[in-house]
């Protein structure tokens, strides 16, 4: 296999990184402070900040198309338009980036707050009034939703064949709460253990019909219904 010399780039991790220089075949790599890898657009400290920020700069431009370009603010149009065009880009590989600083978040929300006063009807409602008038979540909601499925996924077996599960049931012998508590375990991963200690918080704290749901679409529409009082 052949590598195009011109598009490989070095990209130095770690604080203690003594920053070698690195060659492929004859000639010297450049080093580079960043670099996008599946989707997700990461520099030498880890950060993903820069992510975050082009990300909602994406949403904001595709809802500026939308705004120039369509006349009707009615609901029926907007929220299509909205959802196929413009909140895909705050959520695209948002598993790898998920924010976790409130600015990052705030960033993010922004789009669907603006996509939200566009649709006519709503002006004199708050942002969380228009939400629960047109059915829809958060984008915060929105992600811990989606890590609560992957949660109820791990526990019924679903990524048993790449390894390891990554939640383990508390032993406690608790009845109260749910009946299927989770427990935190130590982890030598910081992400790993990041995403864990966010998702158990939650996942204890759903009603027990919803975690006993027997099947995965079940559990979907069931914990839509919880989601609205659990933030």
């Amino acid at each position: 296999m052949k590598f195009n010399k011109t598009k490989c780039r070095v990209l130095h991790l770690g604080r203690g990184n003594s920053k070698r220089r690195y060659g492929l075949g004859s000639d010297w790599l450049e080093s580079s402070p960043e670099e996008k890898d599946l989707g997700g657009l990461v520099d030498e400290r880890l950060n993903v900040s820069r992510q975050r920020a082009l990300a909602a700069q994406k949403a904001n431009r595709s809802l500026g198309c939308i705004g120039r370009s369509v006349a009707s603010r009615a609901r029926e149009v907007i929220l299509p338009l909205y959802s196929t065009l413009v909140r895909p880009h705050p959520e695209s590989c948002v598993q790898f980036w998920s924010p976790y600083y409130e600015r990052d978040m705030d960033v993010l929300e922004r789009g669907q707050r603006r996509a939200m006063r566009m649709i006519r009807g709503l002006e004199h409602l708050s942002y969380g009034d228009r939400l629960r008038e047109l059915g829809l979540f958060s984008l915060e909601k929105r992600r811990l939703r989606g890590d609560l499925i992957v949660a109820y996924q791990d526990l019924k077996g679903g990524y048993r064949k790449a390894g390891e599960g990554l939640f383990r049931m508390s032993g406690s012998g608790r009845t109260r709460g749910n009946g299927l508590k989770l427990e935190l375990g130590r982890f030598r991963r910081g992400v790993r253990k990041f995403f864990i200690v966010k998702v158990v918080r939650h996942w204890n704290r759903l009603p027990r019909e919803v975690v006993e749901a027997p099947s995965l679409e079940g559990f979907k529409a069931r914990l839509d219904g919880a989601l609205s009082n659990l933030i």
